[in-house]
């Protein structure tokens, strides 16, 4: 009797190609997802940099709605900030060129309004947000001169942002 030829393992096998598959696929959606962190709203290509981050939130009390700046007034960035840190309807001060990110947080509690930020210059547009609802959104301080945010569903939130020649 002739002795048959063993026939070598494949390399592949079905298990080892679905694998290699899914791994490809998670690193294809990590790197999509990534750039698109990295790309401003009002740029095509990514930005890398360290952004200025300001916290601001949307809130309701006896007075009326407003945002409330959640930014230490230590930060470059707030004018006329009180002792407490935190300013009704801030203005913000930026220098020619700067990345700046918003982390945006809807804490109207008292009447749970859907609220959202928007600045018009610089293509930033949040989603109307429920109570809790954040969202962040990034731009370049591209343009100087004075430029309004705003709350679309309740026009009294509004603040001034100000971009200063580099």
């Amino acid at each position: 009797m002739k002795k048959q030829k063993e026939r070598p393992k494949p390399r592949f096998t079905r298990n080892r190609v679905m694998v290699y598959g899914a791994i490809a696929a998670i690193i294809s959606i990590v790197g999509f997802f990534g750039y698109r962190a990295l790309v401003p709203a009002n740029s095509t290509a990514p930005v890398l940099a360290f952004p200025q981050n300001d916290y601001i939130k949307a809130t309701h009390s006896q007075s009326g709605f407003y945002y409330l700046s959640q930014t230490s007034g230590a930060v470059k960035g707030i004018r006329n900030t009180g002792n407490s840190g935190t300013q009704i309807n801030p203005n913000y001060v930026y220098s020619k060129g700067d990345l700046v990110s918003f982390h945006f947080i809807n804490e109207d509690y008292d009447t749970h309004s859907k609220h959202n930020f928007n600045i018009d210059a610089f293509n930033v547009h949040t989603q109307d947000l429920g109570y809790f609802g954040s969202e962040t959104v990034s731009f370049v301080a591209d343009k100087v001169g004075n430029f309004d945010y705003y709350c679309t569903i309740h026009p009294e939130m509004k603040g001034t942002i100000t971009v200063e020649g580099g």
